[in-house]
Formats: C-alpha cells, sequence, structure tokens
C-alpha cells in the first residue's frame, strides 16, 4: 500500500516572494504520493489559488505602508492591537487545518503562528527566513540605543524562530549573503541555521518562446531592453511605477518593459508609449528576463535572487524606510552586481545616470557572472525537497 506524504506551506502573505518561493517548491515537489496544503493571507492567497493550490485562509498580520509606499512607522505602531488579536486566532485556526490535513511535515516561510501551531501538535516544522533582526531606518540606526534595540530584538525574533526544528536560508554562504545583516549577525538560531542556496527557477528558457515574445513586443536587437519589474506589497508597487514611467518615456534609445505584479490583473500586454510596454501580470516574466539587457527592481530578497539567477545586472530602489531593503540594496553594491537609488532621491538624472552605468559599464556585468556562477552551485529548491523527503 503507497503512503501519502502530506506537506503543510504556510508563506507570509504581504507581497508574492514568499508564496513565490514555496509555489514553485510544490511545483517541483508535484508527484505521485505527495499532497500539499497551503495556508495564508492577502496577496499571497490570491496569488496561491490562482495556481490551482488549495490555500487555507488565515486573518492577516502584516506591515501598513505610507501614501507613497513607504514603510509607515506611525501606522505599523497603531496597527499592534489588532496583531495582538489575529496571531493567535491565526494559531487556532493552524491548530484546526492542521488536524485535518495531518501533515508529515510543515514548511513556514517567515511566519511564526505555523511553527507555534506544529509545535503545540508535535509536528516536525521547517522554517524558510531570510530576515530575523528587524532593521530600522538609517536615520534611527544613527542612535545607539536603536542599534541596541536591532539587536536584542534580533535575538528575541531568533529565540521564537528557533521553534523550528531546522532554519533554512535561502541565500548564499558568506561572504556573498544577501540578507548578511539581517541573519548573520543573530547569535541565537547559528545553531539550526543552514544557507540553503536561493529558491528561484532553474528552468532554461527555450528559445522558441523567447523569440515569440521578441515579436510580439517588436524587440528591436539593436536597442537596450530594461525590465521594470516591480514586486511588493501593493501599496507600494504603483507609485514607483508612475516616477519611474515619466522618466523612462523619454528615453526612446531604450526598450521598457513594465510588470505591475498585479495578482489576477492583465496578461496582455499595453503600449502606453511609442518605448513602453505595460502588463498588470506577465506571463512571460523569464523570458523577458533573458531578452533584457538591465533590470529595475526594489530591494527585496526574492527579486534579487531572481536578478542574479538569469545574470542580469540591475538598479536598486529599495521601499522608503525598508530597513532589510536599504540592507539587501547596500550589499548588492558591496558585491558590485548593481546599484542602489536612494528612494528619497529619484530623479530623471539619477535614474538614467544609473541605469546608463549597469548597461555600458562591463564590472557590472562581470561581476554578476562571478556571483551566478557561484549560485548554480547551490540548488536551493533541491535542497530544501531532500529534507522534506525525510520526513517519513
Amino acid at each position: 500500500m503507497n503512503t501519502v506524504h502530506r506537506v503543510y506551506l504556510a508563506p507570509y502573505g504581504v507581497g508574492l516572494g514568499h508564496a513565490s518561493r514555496l509555489t514553485l517548491l510544490a511545483q517541483n515537489l508535484n508527484q505521485p504520493g505527495i499532497q500539499f496544503v497551503f495556508s495564508s493571507f492577502g496577496e499571497a492567497y490570491n496569488y496561491i489559488r490562482g495556481l490551482g493550490f488549495r490555500c487555507n485562509l488565515v486573518p492577516p498580520v502584516e506591515f501598513l505602508w505610507g501614501k507613497n509606499g513607504e514603510f509607515s512607522v506611525k501606522n505599523n505602531i497603531q496597527k499592534i492591537p489588532q496583531w495582538l488579536v489575529n496571531l493567535p486566532l491565526q494559531i487556532n485556526m493552524e491548530i484546526k487545518y492542521l488536524m485535518e490535513f495531518n501533515p508529515r511535515v510543515i514548511i513556514s516561510d517567515s511566519r511564526l503562528s505555523p511553527l507555534i501551531a506544529a509545535n503545540i501538535l508535535d509536528k516536525p516544522r521547517i522554517l524558510i527566513i531570510n530576515q530575523i533582526k528587524l532593521l530600522l531606518t538609517p536615520r534611527l540606526r544613527d542612535f545607539k540605543a536603536a542599534r541596541l534595540y536591532e539587536t536584542c530584538n534580533g535575538e528575541l525574533m531568533g529565540g521564537m524562530w528557533n521553534i523550528a526544528n531546522r532554519i533554512l536560508i535561502p541565500d548564499l554562504p558568506s561572504p556573498f549573503t544577501i540578507s548578511e545583516e539581517t541573519i548573520s549577525t543573530v547569535k541565537s538560531i547559528r545553531n539550526k541555521m543552514n544557507y540553503i542556496g536561493f529558491i528561484t527557477p532553474r528552468n532554461k528558457v527555450l528559445d522558441k518562446n523567447i523569440e515569440t515574445t521578441k515579436n510580439q513586443l517588436g524587440i528591436d536587437s539593436k536597442k537596450h531592453t530594461i525590465f521594470v519589474h516591480i514586486s511588493g506589497p501593493k501599496d507600494t508597487r504603483l507609485p514607483i511605477i508612475k516616477t519611474l514611467i515619466e522618466i523612462l518615456k523619454f528615453q526612446p534609445n531604450l526598450q521598457i518593459i513594465v510588470s505591475e505584479g498585479k495578482t489576477g490583473g492583465s496578461t496582455i500586454p499595453q503600449r502606453i508609449n511609442s518605448n513602453i510596454w505595460y502588463y498588470e501580470w506577465c506571463p512571460v516574466r523569464d523570458e523577458i528576463m533573458t531578452l533584457s539587457d538591465a533590470l529595475i527592481i526594489r530591494g527585496g530578497h526574492t527579486a534579487i535572487s531572481q536578478a542574479i539567477q538569469f545574470g542580469k545586472p540591475f538598479v536598486s530602489i529599495p521601499i522608503e524606510s525598508h530597513g532589510e531593503q536599504l540592507s539587501n540594496s547596500k550589499k548588492i553594491e558591496k558585491l558590485g552586481i548593481g546599484i542602489s537609488i536612494n528612494p528619497k532621491a529619484i530623479t530623471s538624472q539619477n535614474v538614467i545616470r544609473n541605469l546608463n552605468k549597469i548597461i555600458y559599464e562591463d564590472t557590472f556585468q562581470k561581476e554578476m557572472e562571478k556571483i551566478r556562477n557561484i549560485s548554480n552551485k547551490l540548488n536551493g529548491i533541491e535542497n530544501i525537497k531532500d529534507i522534506i523527503l525525510t520526513y517519513s
């Protein structure tokens, strides 16, 4: 009699980075004898269901953003009472869902409640995470007290995440770790921490698909192609996209393809300027990544890991006041694979000058190839699959 290997996948619901990692894992684990159930909230819930997976809905515990897409300290402080209500609700719902599904193993991507529920039920539990320490804004970090708070908070959070049996970091080992500042300095998780490599697509993009996309969009091989791939929480995306379109529409020598990342949005590209195509949701992301000479992205870990996987140098515009993204962007400059633009200093001159550096200075592509080769030696998806299948 064949046994069924049940896997419970619980990604954080804000943005699509966490959900995309676990849906990619599910797609690679999709074989006879393995069943999946997801658990999430927010945009991730709709994204997961849109891919055809079963997903349980739980109350949100999420951050809030300002009107210009910046991280809002004030709004999030006001949200704390709701978090305190929703977290125990999440835990209770997760216990119910886990008892109904009875999985062999629980995989949490940056969510605490599934780990607590699994711990109560004495179920094996694995944490995937690329941020332990909550980084404050650069302005606050000038103060010694703020840096001390970061350290104490990091160790406290590390202690909470430690209820996982294993802690997997979807990143490269030191000194190439993108999330270095949010992970490597936390002592309380070191004994369980394992760098497994990026969880990004490894499928080779077919030449015929690339050619079809190129013809559909009328891409001219003699001009540089820029993919503006803006990910992250939905309230942070549109302000920066609108700003970039206003800047880039006056650059006829560049071919611009914009992806809004709107879950459930139109997959038909719209020509909004002589040199700009716009997708609400881009169904040919990998083909456009392959076609592009450079990218404009945020500073999210998943977006950066995808850029590395495709070997594309990039301009990074992190979310304003978002400590983790600012830290990631600083690291990519240190590695020489991209340029970070201060989100408070987005001007036409600044964007075009740095984009031209990425396109025309060979050092960025050379350094990117070095990091890409290192990344290719660590297959995050296969590493997690091997770990999951040990729970029988």
